[in-house]
């Protein structure tokens, strides 16, 4: 508050009130999983959004692990994650999601839970030349009763199957969005994640 001193003599001061706006407040921070099974583009799509450098958890494809994990759609692949992906980015300025990518072997199952928790809603990306290894994520999120999308990764460019053949191949309710996306392009990710939570925010409304 400031006082302005009067021009003429006897007269009041005048009272000035600053205006201030009030101080913004942070956005609000939103779990999110982006799961799938191994290969489908999981630490791409995190990459792809992040306004932060990823956290990743690469490790290098050995012998061993080549024996085990299925690389014949994917035989350039050198690395696969272990742990989990991480990466943030700002909607707007009233929400933030944090991106949680998880592991995509059987043998990395056991991290699902922790990762999840707390978590609105998943992206559960398939490649559609090995639909058989994306039944595992549709069955955990059903069972957890998270909200999820049905996200086919355009590898290539084209897609082996249609959305509804393959709405029909994972048997998943007509409630649950199948989209098509790119994982490699940034307003093709934004665009996945927006169908993701405005399920989760329609779930939490109804």
């Amino acid at each position: 508050m400031v006082s302005v001193p009067s021009p003429t003599p006897g007269e009041h001061s005048v009272t000035v009130t600053e205006v201030t706006e009030p101080p913004l407040r942070p956005p609000l921070p939103v779990k999110m999983v982006i799961a799938g099974g191994f290969g489908v583009g999981k630490t791409t799509t995190v990459g792809s959004i992040s306004e932060i450098a990823p956290l990743t958890t690469e490790a290098a494809i050995t012998e061993v692990a080549a024996g085990v994990d299925d690389l014949t759609h994917t035989p350039h692949k050198t690395t696969t994650t272990v742990a989990m992906d991480f990466g943030t980015i700002t909607i707007d300025p009233t929400l933030k999601l944090y991106l949680f990518g998880t592991p995509g072997q059987d043998r990395f199952g056991f991290m699902w839970d922790d990762l999840v928790e707390g978590a609105v809603g998943a992206l559960v990306i398939v490649d559609t030349r090995r639909l058989d290894d994306c039944y595992a994520a549709v069955d955990y999120f059903e069972h957890k009763g998270i909200p999820f999308t049905v996200a086919v990764n355009t590898f290539d460019g084209r897609m082996d199957h249609q959305l509804d053949e393959v709405r029909w191949a994972l048997d998943v309710a007509d409630p649950v969005p199948v989209i098509a996306f790119d994982a490699r392009e940034r307003g093709s990710v934004r665009d996945a994640l927006l169908v993701v939570l405005e399920l989760a925010l329609a779930r939490a409304e109804s």
